[in-house]
């Protein structure tokens, strides 16, 4: 996709995300639903669409390591992990701020992978906060793999899908998921 296209998709996420939209987008794993990760009324919408209690956190995405600070507590461990890490990876970290209350699991954690891949970081990088990122599907049904797997309940549930990297297919891995201790206990969730 050409640099001018995937600026102008961008932009209209981030028109739609700062107006307190849902959207559809590409991720460094599968296709996610999206949304402003601090604003409940948006995550409030994510939760309904999939039809998903709010007891069951879901996880944020942003675009830079060094953003994370002003959104958990960070164990030193935290960054020794995500400079060895060689996939996506969700770390489950204590002490969640600055979010939406309905994120945050009733233990105070949050779920939050640093993406690397091209639209979602540049997406981040631009509207300046966390984004919600949940799989594309009602809750209990299976995670699509490609867009293509993309339920119509879903498509016709968000205010934008951005037009980039719709026509792949294959079978990307889930991320690893960690969970950290606010001592820096290490718990592995997911390899």
């Amino acid at each position: 996709m050409d640099t001018l296209k995937l600026k102008e998709e961008i932009q209209k996420a981030c028109k739609v995300l700062n107006d307190g939209g849902l959207i559809l987008y590409p991720t460094d794993t599968i296709w996610g639903i999206g949304c402003d990760a601090t604003n409940e009324e948006a995550v409030r919408r994510v939760y309904e669409l999939k039809r998903r209690d709010d007891s069951k956190a879901m996880l944020v995405l942003l675009d830079d390591v060094g953003r994370l600070p002003s959104y958990v507590d960070m164990p030193d461990v935290a960054y020794d992990l995500l400079e060895a890490a060689d996939k996506p990876m969700t770390i489950v970290y204590p002490g969640a701020k600055n979010l939406a209350l309905n994120l945050i699991a009733d233990d105070g954690t949050i779920g939050i992978r640093v993406t690397k891949e091209a639209f979602s970081c540049g997406m981040i990088a631009r509207f300046r906060r966390p984004v919600v990122s949940t799989s594309a599907n009602i809750s209990g049904k299976p995670s699509p793999r490609c867009f293509a797997e993309i339920g119509e309940e879903v498509k016709n549930g968000v205010d934008y899908i951005v037009d980039f990297r719709r026509e792949e297919s294959g079978n990307p891995a889930p991320s690893s998921v960690i969970k950290l201790g606010r001592g820096g206990e290490i718990q592995i969730i997911r390899k």
